[in-house]
């Protein structure tokens, strides 16, 4: 395959400029930048008039696959195995409470706005999930990251993931078998916790160790190539059994915080996660059709309210 690298280049100018300038215009208005990056995403895409002003989508998607990775696996690296039990209780707890309020609060209103049965559990499923990589990054900008109350609320995000992960599968094969299969349950809950168990247990003995070794060489070159390895390659083996590869990059960045050179790496890596991270954010906002807003708009605003007020009061 012949790979047109112009075309790619001129996308990625593109990319970056107007992202740069949409991020210092939230600046100066004392908005979260990631507001800028999708206002930028949405004036580069196809869906925006009069015409797209980048060629190859396909390129951004894999970047904003990237920019979840990494965005994830920094996350991780603030979550070494001993913080991860301190919150877990807590963070289970939150996360179960908040995701299957939300889903039944939000199934009973999409009822109510008669959406078929599927598109009501869909949906319902769409708004329990809280964004792990925008609450991420929204508490950088406030400089709250460090905050316990930040920390519980990013391990309750992870939790959340998992947990809609394992109910999209489930509800999958309702929509494709018309009946819920006790096999397809428990095969995809066993999968995730097999993932998470054989990742902190067999990890948590070879890639400190791992990480450790190479750290003794004192080359932050190949420090950051062997961190990445570890953070691509358990997101690969994530994807290769049907889990989102923002579980495997956080549970790599968790392996991580265990060796003895983690705050090097956390510097490491931080640069490479912003630009990956602002590519994530504007192809978010091109795939944003805005033409189809005003169809959707009302029981789009009804759906964000009740997602808003349903996480409020059961978190509460």
């Amino acid at each position: 395959m012949v790979v047109v690298i112009g075309p790619i280049l001129q996308d990625f100018t593109i990319i970056m400029v107007v992202a740069s300038i949409m991020a210092m215009i939230s600046y100066k208005l004392r908005q979260p930048m990631v507001i800028g990056y999708i206002i930028a995403g949405m004036i580069i895409g196809p869906f925006t008039p009069p015409f797209s002003l980048i060629s190859n989508f396909d390129v951004l998607n894999l970047f904003a696959e990237i920019g979840v990775i990494l965005l994830l696996f920094v996350v991780g690296m603030e979550f070494p195995i001993e913080k991860l039990r301190k919150i877990g209780k807590k963070a289970l707890v939150i996360a179960f409470g908040e995701a299957l309020g939300t889903f039944t609060v939000g199934y009973f209103v999409c009822q109510g706005l008669n959406y078929s049965l599927a598109d009501s559990l869909f949906l319902a499923l769409a708004i329990s999930v809280t964004s792990t990589v925008i609450v991420m990054r929204i508490l950088e900008e406030l400089g709250m990251i460090k905050e316990e109350a930040s920390f519980i609320i990013l391990g309750v995000a992870v939790i959340e993931d998992i947990i809609i992960i394992s109910m999209l599968a489930i509800l999958q094969s309702v929509a494709s078998s018309g009946e819920l299969s006790g096999i397809e349950l428990v095969t995809s809950i066993g999968t995730v916790l097999a993932f998470i168990g054989g990742a902190l247990f067999v990890g948590s003995k070879t890639v400190p160790r791992f990480v450790n070794l190479i750290g003794k060489t004192n080359q932050h070159d190949v420090l950051i190539v062997a961190i990445l390895g570890v953070a691509f390659g358990l997101s690969f083996i994530a994807l290769e059994i049907g889990i989102s590869v923002a579980t495997g990059a956080f549970f790599a960045g968790v392996l991580i915080a265990e060796s003895k050179v983690h705050s090097v790496t956390r510097v490491l890596t931080t640069p490479i996660k912003d630009v990956f991270g602002a590519v994530f954010f504007v192809s978010v906002g091109a795939l944003m059709d805005i033409t189809q807003l005003p169809l959707f708009i009302v029981p789009a605003i009804i759906l964000i309210l009740v997602s808003i007020g349903a996480k409020f009061f059961t978190v509460y």
